[in-house]
């Protein structure tokens, strides 16, 4: 029997001409290379430009088989709902057509090396690496699906191609794209807390204007209209609020 190439099985999906395809299918046509071939799969359309909430979506069969390679299965399990839930193929044909030549041009760079670093402890390393970057895919991040869903991509396509050269080049993204997501999330930080001190400045400084001191004066921004110097102009005047005695 001969052993289709993955990127073979891929254009099949886009020039199949029934309406739908579900996972199963997909399964069932990756064979024995499912578990790879899923996870390079979904990580490759996460690298795509994809309506806003599509990761979060094509991200959940990575994070549900990543950590199964992780406590080493020896085939992949997904509910059943999933496996049979139709996905209109009109809206996936167009993916999975750009990605064909990308895959082919992958398959031919790609070969056997490093082995030893597939060793059932090398290919649970995967599996756990894959389920971080997929929790950080099914966050609604704008922007943030890129770097996450090639780093799956590249180290399912070492595992499926026995390649060690590409699984380091996939820690190396791995590590990367963590970099990245602490930075963009220390940037959003900076900017959120910008934004509130710039808004809440204001309405902090009118109450402690108006609110009564431990004396029971109120302090109010001068309004006097009589000619003075500016640096006069610039206090705040006291007045002395009437106290009623106990």
């Amino acid at each position: 029997m001969t052993i289709r190439s993955l990127s073979d099985v891929i254009a099949e999906f886009g020039e199949d001409t029934r309406p739908s395809l579900t996972v199963g299918q997909m399964l069932e046509s990756f064979d024995s290379r499912a578990f790879g071939a899923m996870l390079f799969l979904f990580g490759a359309l996460n690298t795509l430009p994809l309506p806003p909430g599509s990761s979060t979506v094509l991200s959940l069969p990575i994070l549900l088989l990543a950590p199964q390679i992780a406590w080493g299965a020896d085939a992949p399990w997904l509910p059943r709902r999933m496996i049979d839930r139709p996905l209109k193929r009109d809206d996936l044909r167009g993916l999975f057509r750009k990605l064909t030549p990308i895959v082919k041009r992958m398959e031919l760079v790609t070969r056997p090396r490093l082995t030893w670093l597939f060793t059932p402890l090398g290919e649970r390393m995967i599996g756990v690496v894959c389920t971080l970057l997929a929790m950080v895919l099914v966050l609604p991040i704008p922007l943030g699906n890129f770097a996450p869903g090639a780093t799956v991509a590249i180290l399912s396509l070492a595992l499926l191609q026995r390649d060690g050269l590409l699984a380091l080049l996939g820690y190396l993204m791995a590590a990367l794209s963590v970099g990245l997501l602490f930075l963009s999330a220390g940037v959003v930080t900076a900017a959120v807390g910008r934004l509130v001190s710039f808004f809440s400045t204001p309405f902090l400084s009118l109450l402690r204007r108006l609110t009564p001191a431990s004396d029971g004066r109120v302090v109010r921004p001068c309004k006097s209209k009589s000619p003075a110097s500016m640096s006069t102009l610039a206090r705040l005047c006291e007045r002395e609020s009437p106290t009623k005695s106990p």
